[in-house]
């Protein structure tokens, strides 16, 4: 789970979310599309990548 600061409002938590996995994954924020779940607290966002270099970077980070 990831926890961001900004206010679920006019988007700014969700901007929020992808420049923290951009930066964290090593992407363009514009390679990354939230495709379900834009107003819930649950999303499904597009990456990228394949699943094993997903994996392998987010490994990286724990």
């Amino acid at each position: 789970m990831i926890d961001v600061a900004a206010p679920p409002q006019k988007g700014k938590a969700n901007d929020e979310l992808i420049g923290y996995l951009a930066k964290a994954l090593g992407v363009a924020r514009g390679e990354l599309e939230i495709v379900r779940g834009a107003t819930s607290r649950r999303k499904w966002i597009r990456v990228p990548l394949t699943s094993d270099e997903l994996w392998r970077r987010l490994e990286a980070l724990l």
